[in-house]
């Protein structure tokens, strides 16, 4: 007898990528929603650096189950799109295993692996339920990763091609990603389900209460601290938030805190060291207490992505933020959903990619007390009220129950 659902998923379980925790925690509630889950995974050797992770186990009923398959230098893109091809081979090799399962909730990262469960849904009717984090290869075309006329985006139109012949039921982030899909894939509309990436809920310390010898010498008791965490890489837009910085390098009661990982910040390290921006302070990725800490310090957020990514990706680091209850500011399309819920629920700002001018004056306004009191407050209701993890998961049990319902 099939049983529920099998998750596929290149990472699963380390609590520090969110490409891992996303998928373990929809495993785990759609469990408590009384589906039969399995999940079938890599084994994450490059970001192993803590303990052994077993090849087996079973965790709060969900049963893992974790591939080998040759690492490579994950810091190149060579290196990330040979563990991609690597990863989705030894998920091929494992193909059988999907024969025995009513549905399979995909991931769009690594961006080949869906052919595996559209393979399976091919020869086995399995039904599939693809979840899109990003769409390729459009947003690699955009961000200039690949030339449109390259055989790697060829292969990738064909794999699509295939893969959505095949799914039953796809989950976009966002309303403006589900209009791109509609527009741009062979789906129905009715067969799109807008989900967007949740953050669990924290409740932040006071600044006083923040003893992390870390962040001694920023001075956050007397400064307005504003910060940005996550990927700066090739989607994200550092230029718009470095001018802004320039600009508002003479007050000496703002200061900017980065923490995180990608390959623009490294010129955001060099801009900061060439320039002598005193008003910076940037730490590799955090985690734990320290995360927590950062947080806690700070008065308010920075999200972003770069011109033309709208509908293609959506910055995930904004639920946390929102979970942390600080103003956030998004520099992006104001269509995106993240920018109309943050302006219409006075949650923080929207800033087009560019505008310099209402960059500043959106940092400006978080000096002010009273202003940031207010929307914190309303940042943090808008997240209880759209994106905790119990919204977003019921909502996957329920399109998991639909779908197996459906001839």
């Amino acid at each position: 007898m099939k049983k529920d659902v099998l998750i596929l998923s290149q990472f699963f379980y380390p609590e520090y990528i969110t490409s891992a925790t996303l998928p373990y925690e929809t495993a785990v509630d759609l469990s408590k929603h009384g589906l039969s889950v399995d999940v079938l995974c890599g084994y994450p050797k490059n970001y192993n650096t803590e303990k052994d992770i077993p090849s087996k186990e079973t965790v709060k009923n969900v049963n893992i189950t974790r591939i080998n398959y040759p690492n490579f230098n994950k810091n190149t893109f060579l290196g990330r799109l040979l563990n991609y091809f690597a990863f989705t081979v030894s998920m091929l090799l494992n193909i059988m295993r999907l024969k025995n399962y009513k549905v399979i909730i995909v991931y769009s990262t690594p961006p080949v692996l869906p052919l595996v469960p559209g393979l399976a849904s091919m020869f086995f009717h399995t039904k599939m339920i693809f979840v899109s984090y990003d769409i390729y290869p459009e947003v690699a075309i955009r961000m200039n990763a690949v030339e449109e006329s390259s055989i790697i985006s060829k292969i990738m139109k064909k794999i699509n091609n295939l893969v959505f012949k095949q799914t039953s039921k796809v989950v976009a982030l966002s309303s403006e990603m589900k209009s791109f899909i509609l527009n741009n894939r062979n789906i129905a509309s009715e067969d799109i389900a807008v989900i967007p990436n949740w953050a669990n809920d924290v409740i932040l310390k006071q600044k006083s209460e923040v003893k992390n010898t870390l962040f001694d010498g920023l001075d956050y008791m007397n400064k307005t601290i504003i910060s940005y965490f996550g990927n700066m890489g090739t989607a994200q837009d550092m230029a718009t938030i470095l001018n802004a910085i320039r600009s508002v390098k003479e007050n000496k009661n703002i200061h900017f805190l980065f923490a995180g990982h990608g390959n623009k910040m490294d010129e955001l390290r060099k801009s900061v060291y060439d320039e002598e921006l005193k008003n910076v302070t940037i730490y590799d990725y955090l985690h734990g207490e320290d995360y927590t800490d950062a947080q806690s310090i700070s008065d308010g957020f920075i999200v972003s992505l770069e011109e033309g990514l709208d509908g293609l990706c959506v910055p995930s680091k904004t639920y946390s933020y929102m979970s942390a209850g600080r103003p956030i500011i998004s520099i992006m399309n104001p269509e995106c959903d993240i920018s109309r819920d943050l302006v219409y629920h006075n949650a923080g700002f929207a800033v087009l990619n560019g505008d310099n001018e209402n960059m500043v004056k959106s940092i400006l306004s978080l000096t002010n007390k009273e202003l940031v009191d207010t929307m914190s407050s309303n940042c943090k209701k808008l997240f209880t009220d759209k994106f905790t993890r119990e919204i977003a998961t019921s909502a996957y049990a329920d399109l998991v129950y639909l779908t197996m319902e459906e001839n």
